[in-house]
């Protein structure tokens, strides 16, 4: 074989290396970002309430009111867990409402 060939033929078993090596690490960088979005999707479908859903306030959040003017729908689900009502200022937390029997 000559010199020429000898160099050609390694470069390219060094081109393809350097190419294995870069999949492996792109590879590796796609796993972690499938991970948290299956981590997200999770989350999401483990949540206490959803858009559409009513709630109850607890009594002791609003005293004085019976349950049909202390009930609310949630109109969006915040990422911190918290939901904004129709109806009502601000975000509010589970532990403000009556357990979902």
């Amino acid at each position: 074989m000559r010199e020429s060939t000898k160099r050609l033929v390694g470069g390219l078993a060094l081109a393809a290396g350097a190419m294995g090596a870069f999949g492996a690490v792109v590879m590796r960088k796609n796993r972690k970002a499938n991970r948290a979005g299956r981590r997200e999707r999770d989350r999401a479908a483990d949540c206490w309430a959803r858009p559409g859903m009513e709630v109850v306030f607890r009594a002791e959040v609003m005293p004085g009111r019976h349950t049909p003017e202390r009930t609310f729908h949630v109109t969006s689900l915040l990422p911190s867990g918290r939901v904004l009502l129709d109806g009502v200022a601000g975000e509010h937390a589970e532990k403000e409402f009556q357990p979902i029997r």
